[in-house]
């Protein structure tokens, strides 16, 4: 999924009136959230690269890190981010916990699918 079409669909579901450099600001953010606590902990991520979206990034062709069938993820994060925005705690509450819930599946397919790297402990 590219950020222009998660964007797209957020925007679908949740009008609302924050800008495309917003919202691929608060993907990247997410990206590098599961960077850095999913694929970096586990054998095998080394071939993805990150080092984050900016503004000048065209959306459509930031292709994002986690496929489908567990894409959707991003949805449900611009949609918990625009509620945090918005003031709307009720609304974010319930956003945060279905991006959660996402997350958790992502992460425990994830892995399940890769061996996680050994810990090495490095005493002083």
């Amino acid at each position: 999924m590219t950020a222009s079409e998660s964007i797209l669909r957020a925007n679908l579901l949740k009008p609302n009136a924050y800008s495309n450099e917003d919202k691929v600001r608060w993907l990247s953010k997410l990206d590098g959230i599961i960077k850095k606590e999913i694929i970096d902990t586990h054998k095998g991520g080394e071939g993805i690269i990150f080092d984050g979206y900016d503004a000048d990034d065209d959306p459509r062709t930031i292709e994002l890190i986690v496929k489908a069938p567990y894409d959707d993820i991003y949805i449900y994060w611009l949609e918990a981010q625009i509620d945090y925005f918005n003031g709307e705690t009720a609304k974010y509450n319930n956003s945060i916990a279905t991006f959660n819930s996402a997350y958790s599946d992502f992460s425990a397919a994830y892995n399940r699918e890769h061996m996680p790297k050994p810990h090495t402990t490095k005493y002083f």
